[in-house]
């Protein structure tokens, strides 16, 4: 056997050759003696310590990869397509009025994608229809047919975004802009998510979408049924339902849903949803004129008139009114809010605010602003005349004073002080914005960073309408303002410190010197005298009673003017504002009140001489 090779790092020929395995130490372990024997192929190539660490290191090896973890295998998800359909139609959507909705952010979609790409290429209005949507009903059958003459679709385009859920046309042709360095050209566009096409099956048991795009010679329709997993597409061939460009949506309404095919209730659904959509949305409505008729005598009149000759002879006629269907304008293109207020009139604030408001009296005020930065947006914001609830009813926090838009369809006026304050619920007006965050369903409101900047300069702007009542010339307008909507602000000092500095000028109390109208704390601030140094207020319950307050006499004396706080939430407020202007707020019925009038030597004396005879009557009453 030949000379063995200690070094345990390598096992191999002493002669020079290749070794036959690399191994460090760690690996060697006992060989059974069976190994080493002249029979063993591993004896019979190689010296004895080759060997050893041969076989040793192959050992840890083969161990080593035993424990390996085997390679994991990728999969996609699956879904059952009948039960995500059924989760989009009917847990996105709460309420089934949306599905107009959605039909015509879609719609207006397809315009604006025809307006932005007939830049470039000219041709695809070579038809020369105008951009708009048309809907249609037909109430005895329970039939909605809504017609676009927007840019429509392929046949590959039909399988892409109807055969496919999730996935927004709009959203990839929003990533093209911009890959284009286009983005911002189109800001109108509306989808996101892709599911607002199946919001139709709300109220469908079958929906057909007919559909021409100006780029194919081929006019298609996609068909499917509610609660199906499967659609059909097929060539149109039928010459009367062949149109030039766009899409023809027609909707087979479910049995209980037939009452959306009334052309009022689509009117109304399009008014409050879709007033201000950028393209002309028309629906067909039954009009009427009025006209006169000849009416059929009476054979006893008639004959009557024979035997009296020396009567004028006249014919009898009625009014009756001719009905007949046309098309009508029912939205409106350019909302007052994304007008320059300059160019705005009072009346047009006015007639804004008792349209979309249902209000018959004129704002107290309102406020016409642009935000840019972080956030963008527009709103238009007023003050009522009057609180609809009455003046003495508590704040409702939910109110439907806010209509948040966004890319001017409306979303929703729903809202728990997301973005106003409780006891700001008497604003009222309309937000509009294209960064705020919605859920897929575009009805609630998502909590995030933007909503609450946009909440505080809402806010903010709200305070200097409120203050700009102040300062009108006619002094009844903030007390009218006051009357009505002071508990307002009075729980906003209790609510919401932040705000403390933009509240305290806006309060009103009565006061010893002013019995009759109430007063700022400005106001009573500058009637101080020159060596007080706090605010000092009673709380009552009526002007009266705080008059004939015992408490009041000594500072009436000194012709201090004292707050009178009559209302219940007065001192609640009063105390959360702990100061204003560096001047503490004072109960003058509290103990021990400081006037600035105080002898500290006299007091001393007092306390010295009487102390023992006052202690003594404690004790002596217990």
């Amino acid at each position: 056997m030949g000379s063995q090779n200690n070094d345990p790092s390598v096992a191999g020929s002493s002669q020079g050759e290749p070794p036959l395995f690399c191994a460090p130490a760690q690996y060697a372990i006992a060989i059974p003696p069976s190994l080493l024997s002249s029979s063993n192929p591993c004896h019979q190539s190689a010296d004895e310590g080759t060997c050893l660490f041969w076989v040793a290191g192959l050992s840890r090896l083969l161990r080593h990869l035993m424990h390996q973890v085997p390679p994991a295998e990728k999969y996609e998800y699956q879904a059952e397509v009948s039960r995500l359909m059924d989760l989009i139609v009917n847990s996105l959507y709460s309420n089934k009025d949306v599905f107009l909705r959605e039909l015509i952010s879609n719609a207006s979609d397809a315009l604006d994608k025809l307006r932005f790409l007939s830049v470039t290429e000219p041709d695809l209005l070579k038809d020369a229809f105008d951009l708009d949507i048309r809907i249609q009903t037909d109430k005895d059958n329970g039939i909605i047919t809504i017609t676009d003459t927007g840019i429509g679709m392929t046949r590959q385009e039909l399988l892409d975004c109807l055969g496919t859920i999730a996935q927004s046309g709009t959203a990839k042709f929003l990533k093209a802009m911009k890959e284009s360095k286009d983005a911002g050209a189109e800001s109108n566009l509306i989808g996101q998510f892709g599911v607002g096409f199946y919001s139709a099956f709300l109220v469908s048991e079958r929906v057909e979408v007919s559909t021409k795009s100006p780029k194919s010679d081929k006019q298609y329709v996609w068909e499917s049924e509610a609660n199906s997993s499967s659609y059909t597409i097929r060539e149109e061939t039928d010459p009367s339902k062949l149109i030039p460009r766009g899409t023809r949506l027609t909707l087979y309404l479910k049995r209980d849903d037939k009452g959306f095919a009334h052309p009022e209730r689509i009117q109304k659904l399009v008014q409050n949803y879709s007033l201000f959509v950028s393209f002309p949305i028309y629906t067909w409505q039954e009009k009427g004129y009025t006209k006169e008729v000849e009416v059929d005598e009476d054979p006893a009149e008639a004959k009557k008139d024979d035997q009296d000759e020396k009567t004028e002879k006249k014919k009898k006629t009625k009014t009756v009114v001719e009905k007949y269907w046309d098309w009508e304008l029912t939205n409106e293109t350019q909302p007052i809010w994304l007008r320059n207020p300059k160019e705005v009139s009072t009346e047009e604030y006015n007639e804004f605010y008792k349209k979309t408001f249902n209000e018959y009296l004129e704002p107290l005020a309102s406020s016409h602003f642009t935000t840019e930065g972080e956030v963008e947006f527009r709103s238009v914001l007023y003050v009522p005349s009057i609180a609809p609830t009455g003046k003495d009813d508590i704040i409702n926090p939910k109110t439907k004073n806010i209509r948040l838009y966004v890319k001017r369809v409306f979303i929703s006026d729903d809202f728990d002080g997301e973005l106003f304050p409780r006891y700001l619920s008497f604003i009222k007006g309309v937000v509009d914005s294209n960064d705020l965050p919605l859920n897929v369903s575009r009805e609630i409101l998502q909590e995030s960073r933007i909503v609450r900047i946009m909440r505080k300069r809402l806010v903010r702007k709200a305070f200097d309408m409120i203050l700009g009542i102040t300062m009108s010339e006619n002094r009844d307008d903030y007390a009218r303002f006051w009357e009505n909507f002071g508990k307002h602000l009075k729980l906003g000092c209790i609510e919401d410190r932040e705000n403390h500095k933009r509240i305290a000028p806006l309060l009103r109390f009565f006061s010893s010197q002013s019995e009759e109208d109430t007063i700022s704390l400005d106001e009573y601030v500058e009637n101080m005298k020159p060596d007080q140094k706090d605010i000092y207020y009673i709380a009552s319950d009526s002007v009266t009673s705080a008059k004939n307050a015992p408490f009041l006499e000594k500072l009436v004396e000194k012709d201090v003017e004292v707050l009178f706080l009559v209302d219940p939430i007065d001192e609640v407020a009063i105390q959360n504002l702990k100061s204003y202007k560096e001047k503490n707020f004072v109960d003058i019925s509290k103990e021990d009140l400081d006037l600035g009038d105080k002898n500290e030597e006299k007091d001393k004396e007092i306390k010295q001489e009487f102390g023992q005879t006052c202690e003594w009557i404690k004790k002596r009453l217990g």
